[in-house]
């Protein structure tokens, strides 16, 4: 299985994905959701999960950042800015409903773009083959979707992308 993204050039996020973009929520988390493209999965795949990350967030918030949950994607892709009014898949609250993001869950339910506060940050774009469809609700934790996929994983496919400060 493969996951790409036709908007990393050169290894990069253009701006417009984080918080030199132009589209933000009331509360000024980037909403500006990056597209990605899913091939090569297995037979019995019946449904997707996806986790962008920051790994290297450690470094400025002590934890890594959780900025794009989804599960129960049925499609093999997502297009650009589909955050935001997509109704076919369940998102899970990121990393800006923690005690740093300070929101609350229902208002970080969505893409929460890239804001590395300290050096150049690497953002994984992870999807997960599965066999069944979860069924979480709306603004379920990372944890949530953890525990539920376990022995449901045909195949993992992550693409990697940095965005500066």
């Amino acid at each position: 299985m493969q996951v790409t993204s036709s908007v990393i050039v050169n290894g990069e996020f253009p701006d417009k994905y984080g918080k030199r973009g132009s589209q933000f929520s009331p509360n000024g988390m980037p909403t500006f959701s990056v597209p990605f493209e899913i091939s090569g999965a297995p037979e019995g795949t019946k449904s997707y999960a996806v986790v962008l990350d920051d790994k290297d967030a450690i470094t400025a918030s002590g934890f890594v950042w959780i900025h794009w949950l989804i599960s129960d994607l049925r499609r093999t892709s997502v297009a650009e800015n589909e955050s935001v009014s997509a109704t076919d898949f369940t998102q899970g609250a990121n990393s800006w409903a923690s005690v740093l993001g300070k929101l609350e869950p229902a208002e970080a339910s969505f893409y929460g773009g890239m804001a590395p506060p300290n050096c150049r940050h690497r953002y994984d774009l992870t999807v997960y083959a599965l066999d069944t469809v979860l069924d979480l609700p709306a603004g379920f934790r990372f944890n949530d979707l953890h525990y539920a996929m376990q022995g449901h994983i045909l195949d993992t496919a992550v693409v990697t992308g940095t965005y500066d400060v």
